[in-house]
């Protein structure tokens, strides 16, 4: 597979999607809490996630 912008945003995006739905649906906690703290935590943790992932992947790869 590879992995491009669209693949990888499109990837992250699912991801926090599908947690922002088990969380809403399984009531843990009010869905007030959950859209406006937990999802865009989720985004923000998951988008520094990847840039550290690119910046390992081009120094493995000894492009930098």
């Amino acid at each position: 597979m590879d992995f491009t912008l669209g693949t990888t945003a499109g990837l992250l995006v699912a991801l926090v999607a599908a947690g922002t739905a088990v969380l809403i649906g399984s009531g843990v906690m009010a869905m007030g809490t959950v859209l406006m703290m937990v999802t865009p935590s989720m985004l923000i943790f998951g988008l520094i996630c990847v840039a550290i992932g690119v910046k390992h992947g081009e120094y493995r790869s000894g492009t930098v």
